[in-house]
């Protein structure tokens, strides 16, 4: 499509854009001028849908007028509440239903998932992690690390850029298993990188571990409700996501988490465990041994906390009502409509460090600033764009399909001209 400058040109691709009616269901937030703020960080906090406080109000109503019944007797029973989530959650990132649940936090279940598929052994004792992973996954691996009494320094590899590039190529990491494969336990990668919104190839990444000996797991914080993952035909022993992003679940609500159906009934793996995930014809006669269960629902610890379940349930409704498919076709014509307005531009003040290939990403752009000056995200900011700042010198935007528009983009890129 040939895209144009013109306030009237995003107006109309918005009147052809047949998922446009979906951003009436959410919450916009106001600029403090009464009108819309330009909302560009759903990569951050996803905004709250309408139908979120209604589908909380008969929790708490359920509640209120039954109490401990309410496990059986509410309208959506809390006992198997989490099973409602796993049908659409599944379809979100590419995944079989059994190899999917949604429970804990994602630090949380990523400790649990290198409890189960991180297991040093002789010389294969190193992690390779990408080298600006997120702080908290690389937190995370490090004290695994530590906790099997290896020194982190000498047993996380980082798979970098090269020289003046932002993002690692997979030939590079090919070259590190040819070098060190022996040596290699896991690899554990974000699946889209937070900083440069790269998304990697989940399916050669694990292809390349798993024929140098190793296991794969991906942090999909980035990439869940963003990307099309495809988990299970990825390979990847498991993965981990957060819901509060792309997923519009509200601030710190619960993760999900992958687990390949070939470990769906492998009893043997080492695992951390809890009364939930427990066989569930069983659980309550207290005093069997610990028997898991079937697929990934065998990692959970405790029954979950219903209300955070609501928020992810109501969000997941309206990806059901939209169609992942149809999500994804519009976010790659979004970010490529707001890449060819940044990239026409006049000056060099920024620069797209974001692969500029629609399948190397998903809706974010990082926006490098020259002379790492955060003074113009604090002037677009006061200007009424919700964005995000990350240090050293990077702006990322993020145009999320089920509710920006092409007139966002077109309001952003217009503010960001007259504020450089």
């Amino acid at each position: 499509m040939d895209f144009q400058p013109t306030r009237d040109f995003a107006v109309q691709l918005d009147r052809d854009d047949e998922l446009f009616r979906f951003r009436e269901s959410f919450h916009i937030p106001k600029h403090t001028d009464g009108t819309n703020s330009i909302y560009l960080c759903g990569n951050s906090l996803g905004l709250q849908p309408h139908q979120t406080k209604t589908f909380l109000n008969q929790e708490l109503d359920d509640w209120a007028q039954l109490g401990v019944e309410g496990h059986f007797h509410a309208q959506h029973p809390w006992m198997p509440y989490h099973e409602f989530l796993t049908e659409t959650q599944a379809q979100i990132v590419g995944a079989l239903p059994h190899e999917v649940v949604i429970m804990n936090t994602l630090t949380t279940n990523l400790h649990l998932m290198m409890v189960s598929f991180y297991q040093p052994k002789g010389k294969r004792t190193k992690i390779i992690i990408e080298a600006d992973a997120f702080p908290s996954d690389r937190y995370a691996v490090a004290s695994q690390v530590q906790f099997h009494g290896y020194d982190d320094k000498e047993h996380i590899i980082e798979w970098s850029p090269r020289d003046g590039e932002h993002t690692p190529r997979l030939e590079d990491l090919e070259n590190l298993l040819k070098e060190q494969g022996d040596e290699i336990a896991l690899i554990m990668v974000g699946a889209v990188n937070y900083y440069t919104g790269q998304f990697f190839d989940l399916q050669k990444i694990t292809e390349l571990g798993h024929n140098a000996g190793a296991m794969v797991g991906f942090d999909c914080a980035h990439g869940a409700g963003n990307v099309d993952l495809q988990l299970h035909d990825s390979g990847a022993d498991f993965a981990v996501w957060c819901t509060y992003k792309y997923m519009n679940s509200g601030p710190g609500s619960l993760g999900g988490c992958f687990v390949h159906e070939r470990h769906a009934s492998n009893s043997k793996l080492p695992r951390f465990t809890g009364w939930w995930g427990h066989n569930k014809d069983t659980r309550f006669k207290m005093r069997d041994d610990f028997e898991p269960m079937y697929g990934a629902e065998g990692w959970q610890l405790s029954n979950p906390p219903i209300l955070s379940m609501v928020a992810i349930r109501s969000s997941l409704d309206l990806f059901a009502q939209a169609g992942f498919d149809n999500l994804r076709k519009k976010s790659i014509q979004l970010t490529n409509y707001l890449e060819h307005l940044l990239n026409n531009l006049e000056g060099d003040r920024i620069s797209i460090i974001t692969p500029s290939n629609p399948k190397d990403r998903g809706c974010q752009l990082s926006l490098a600033v020259k002379h790492a000056d955060k003074s113009l995200f604090e002037a677009i900011t006061a200007k009424g764009v919700i964005a995000d700042w990350r240090e050293p010198d990077v702006i990322r935007i993020a145009p999320v399909p089920l509710y920006n528009s092409f007139e966002d983009c077109w309001r952003f890129v217009e503010v960001l001209k007259n504020e450089m």
